[in-house]
């Protein structure tokens, strides 16, 4: 058989339900079932809010060189993107509770749509969540620097800074903050799924009574003056910042890539997926609101606006505490987006699209510990010694381009397998999953040109991966090899 024509099996190359979940069953691939749905919220939360709500925030109401700022009409696009998550939502929902093991988007395409878009959703989910957990490193090291200043102290320029030649200033050396933050995550996620849920969680409460005080704080001194212009940019400034802001959603997804360690998948891990969505909007909604009615537009800081601007109307105690929300906020976004990037490596490897040792489960703590291990230190290097520049931009697309997939998946699975057990089905099939699929492409138009750029060069070098390795490989190449060598 030839290239081309491997190729093109393997495009209709799937692997059923049944077999997914046999493979999740095996004793040396097994992951630990200790999530409730409490857990499983606190997981989306703690993925959900951070970075977004506390940094980016700033650019998308200000704008930057490649967009336009949505003004006060940012409250507009944190809706528009919230809409869009809960229809993508509810598509990851009803696959969730059908396929309830590991791997998340890259999982649900190979199951409908075949190896090779399967291999290209988990290949851009690695491209999600590896930059986005560089991103959230930097930034926490940016706010954690911030609170050493508040406290009287300061770390030497060139320990917390990237190296003159990735960008940073002249003597610089590491980010060390950065890189320590995600080996000591890495080290909770070793340890085992329900410790690093119960970190996690202790963490969500501090941060959602952080966001409540800013918001009870703040109220008092909105003006409504500053909510003109509402959208100084029109409606296309509003797209823009839907589109950057989408990162602050980034999360609830995770909730579905750590099914196969829920206890009740069927059912908890719908209920955490759409719970943490739905109370992450309505605090978005709110911080939006108070923060553009606190300062004008002009003055709103792009690296830490929420709280320079309780800073600015002379809450400086207020701001130290939103700061330390944030450095709260971000570490757990950190732990939930390391975990949703190792169990979608997991997946991968226990496929054979990716080496097979790193699918091993450690045997006391239950948790894929070589890809976790592998996960952490390339994170950390990375965040160490690299500028992330556009990296809010290249998640999304990543993102993007998996709705799309699971949205599309969603519809083709109704109709392959009518009879398939849904624990939770979608309503208003197919209308759902058609507005998630166009909101999403409609999303990701508004992202700068450049970004598609990078987003084709690293599809592309995926593609010359699946065909150097995966094709070969597979779980499902070997079993169709050894098909072939048995005599007719």
């Amino acid at each position: 058989m030839g290239l081309g024509a491997a190729v093109s099996n393997s495009l209709l190359r799937t692997k059923s339900i049944d077999q997914i979940l046999a493979d999740a069953d095996q004793p040396e691939h097994r992951l630990k079932k200790a999530l409730t749905v409490w857990d499983l919220m606190a997981l989306g939360i703690g993925a959900i809010i951070g970075t977004g709500i506390f940094v980016l925030v700033g650019t998308a109401i200000v704008g930057d060189t490649h967009r336009p700022g949505a003004g006060p009409g940012i409250v507009l696009s944190f809706i528009l993107s919230g809409f869009t998550c809960a229809l993508a939502a509810l598509c990851y929902a009803e696959f969730s509770a059908m396929i309830p093991v590991a791997g998340s988007a890259y999982t649900f395409s190979y199951a409908t749509l075949g190896e090779f878009l399967a291999w290209l959703t988990g290949w851009n989910l690695i491209l999600e969540y590896g930059v986005a957990c560089v991103a959230v490193a930097i930034g926490w090291s940016g706010y954690f620097n911030n609170l050493l200043k508040l406290a009287g102290l300061e770390l030497p320029y060139w320990a917390t800074n990237p190296p003159h030649w990735a960008g940073g200033p002249e003597g610089s050396i590491a980010n060390f903050p950065a890189a320590i933050i995600v080996l000591l995550v890495t080290a909770i996620l070793v340890v085992g799924i329900k410790e690093s849920a119960r970190a996690a969680g202790v963490i969500v409460i501090l941060k959602v009574a952080v966001i409540v005080f800013f918001i009870a704080v703040g109220t008092p001194a909105v003006s409504a003056e500053n909510w003109t212009p509402f959208m100084p940019n029109g409606f296309e400034g509003v797209r823009a910042a839907a589109a950057i802001i989408f990162f602050a959603y980034i999360g609830f997804d995770a909730v579905s890539t750590a099914a196969e360690e829920a206890q009740n998948p069927q059912r908890d891990v719908p209920l955490g997926i759409l719970g943490s969505l739905a109370v992450c909007t309505v605090l978005y909604i709110s911080v939006a609101a108070v923060l553009t009615g606190l300062v004008p537009m002009s003055q709103i800081d792009v690296y830490a606006p929420v709280a320079e601007a309780l800073n600015l109307v002379g809450f400086k105690w207020g701001a130290a505490i939103v700061a330390f929300g944030a450095v709260a906020g971000i570490t757990s976004v950190l732990v939930v987006m390391m975990l949703g990037q190792i169990r979608v490596f997991f997946a991968m490897s226990r496929d054979q699209l990716l080496s097979p040792g790193f699918s091993k489960v450690h045997p006391r703590f239950g948790t894929p510990h070589r890809a976790t291990i592998l996960t952490g230190v390339a994170v950390a290097v990375l965040a160490a010694f690299f500028q992330i520049g556009e990296a809010a931009d290249m998640t999304n697309i990543g993102t993007f381009f998996a709705f799309v997939l699971v949205s599309f998946s969603v519809m083709l699975l109704r109709y392959t397998k009518p009879h398939q057990s849904r624990p939770f089905r979608l309503p208003l099939m197919p209308l759902v999953p058609l507005l998630s699929i166009g909101a999403c492409l409609y999303l990701m138009v508004g992202l700068p040109q450049v970004t598609w750029i990078r987003f084709v060069v690293w599809t592309v070098i995926g593609i010359l991966v699946y065909i150097g390795y995966g094709l070969k490989h597979s779980k499902l190449a070997v079993r169709d090899a050894s098909r072939d060598d048995i005599p007719g």
